[in-house]
């Protein structure tokens, strides 16, 4: 761990083993999720995806570590930068073509880039650098709420108009998060907090396919075939698995029940070759890890990394617990990946070097 060190102390050691394990535990089930689906989809290579999920990991792993090695206090005068290419980006997706009825990516060659995995990170490092220096002036409902909400607003609609509702979503609710342990007062929230929910669910109500998606969820059997089918197929997977699960790479649900496997619900394909124990084995993991993000945040030596540190942790929770209550079925469907365990490469890299950044503040902690 020597490399992990400098004048400025060491990193989060627990949070850094239990990083890498739910990225190599990622490794490891994205493989197993898809072998079967890519075995027939690219002529016989059922490890298709497993190579590029590694790849994917070992860049994150280089841009974490550089990451860990960089000060986070650099990252002020990038601010403005980041958000320009950000919107740029949010736009260019527009270019291409749709993939499953949505415009979020934009092609490089073999890999696509998902543009709207760095706005939810522009997003909170924009808020901690913004809300740091504006002190008590946060506490002004039209200086300390309405001009973020704004701002995140603008992001997330950009975000929302790619057809992606779920990740717009996220980057609201770590608004809120922000702004609050930012010093914004409870009840001018509270008070924004209801046309805010209006407006989710009309934007639900309004498309069609969501609103199969948002009625469908508490009875998914009304359209067994259509919007219910896969978390039908959730439900069989994880009930499949019982407490023990039926042995790591022997789920049936992968087998072209569930739809693509690999992404979004492959919670499901653990609980049904690891059980409730492998289930309950990730839980906790993530739960260690918001429980060390907060750590962090209360032990930054300054606002703006425990400002930082909140956003982050704020993401990767928000991501993890939507995810899962999708899966378990416990809110409608949407498509959220699990963080560092949901194939794709865009998305592990860039969580990957903000879990960096977060492990940069921890090592920071108490050197003011």
């Amino acid at each position: 761990m020597k490399k992990l060190r400098n004048k400025m102390g060491s990193v989060d050691f627990l949070l850094f083993c239990v990083i890498m394990l739910l990225v190599a535990i990622g490794v490891i089930m994205v493989y197993s999720a898809s072998s079967y689906f890519a075995f027939y989809k690219f002529k016989g290579d059922s490890m298709y995806y497993l190579k590029r999920q590694g790849l994917w990991a070992i860049i994150g792993i280089f841009f974490m570590l550089f990451a860990i090695n960089y000060d986070y206090h650099k990252l002020k005068k990038y601010t403005k930068i980041l958000m320009i290419i950000t919107t740029i980006l949010l736009l260019v997706v527009f270019a291409f073509d749709e993939r499953n009825g949505a415009r979020r990516w934009i092609p490089l060659g073999p890999a696509t880039f998902q543009p709207s995995e760095i706005a939810k990170y522009v997003i909170v490092l924009y808020l901690a650098k913004s809300i740091e220096s504006k002190g008590e002036k946060m506490k002004s409902f039209m200086y300390g709420v309405i001009p973020y909400l704004l701002v995140a607003g603008f992001y997330a609609g950009l975000v929302y108009a790619e057809k992606n509702l779920s990740i717009a979503t996220v980057i609201m609710m770590v608004t809120f998060f922000m702004l609050f342990v930012g010093g914004s007062k409870f009840h001018h929230l509270i008070a924004v907090v209801l046309p805010v929910m209006v407006a989710g669910m009309a934007a639900i109500l309004m498309v069609d396919f969501r609103r199969k998606r948002f009625f469908n969820f508490t009875d998914p059997w009304q359209d067994a075939k259509g919007t219910g089918y896969q978390l039908i197929q959730s439900f069989l997977a994880l009930g499949s698995g019982g407490i023990w699960g039926v042995g790591l790479g022997q789920s049936r649900q992968k087998c072209y029940y569930i739809p693509e496997p690999h992404n979004d619900f492959i919670f499901a394909v653990i609980g049904e070759e690891l059980g409730l124990i492998g289930c309950t084995f990730i839980v906790i993991l993530f739960g260690i890890l918001i429980w060390r993000g907060i750590v962090t945040a209360v032990k930054a030596n300054d606002t703006f990394g425990t400002l930082l540190a909140t956003g982050i942790t704020s993401v990767l929770a928000v991501q993890a617990l939507i995810n899962i209550a999708v899966v378990t079925g416990s809110i409608p469907v949407t498509g959220v990946p699990l963080p560092f365990i949901s194939s794709g490469g865009s998305s592990l890299v860039v969580n990957m070097t903000a879990a960096g950044i977060l492990l940069n503040i921890s090592r920071q902690k108490g050197n003011a």
